[in-house]
């Protein structure tokens, strides 16, 4: 029986019912570079760099990595930065 880890079903469900409506086409440039991705859905979120990083589950420390490029976003947080994106309000549920 193959294991699947509970949170990447989670948040792989989440992001297929808010982005129903996009087309689930990527191509191999856009799946293999997050760096801009992340800049771009940072950026889109208007969250300070702490609140991003608490929404996140993260530490400031990591943001700022990702933000110099040193490190890059692993999949699953690629997924849930995509679902604050779309969603402003998931945010703030989050940091609770």
């Amino acid at each position: 029986m193959e294991y699947k880890d509970p949170m990447y079903e989670l948040l792989s469900s989440l992001e297929q019912i808010v982005f129903k409506d996009v087309t689930q086409t990527v191509t191999l440039a856009q799946k293999t570079n997050s760096f801009n991705e992340f800049e771009q859905l940072r950026r889109g979120t208007g969250l300070k760099i702490d609140d991003f990083a608490c929404a996140m589950g993260v530490s400031v420390s990591t943001v700022q990595e990702w933000e110099s490029k040193r490190v890059r976003p692993s999949a699953t947080e690629m997924k849930l930065m995509r679902l604050i994106h779309s969603n402003p309000t998931l945010s703030k549920q989050l940091m609770e």
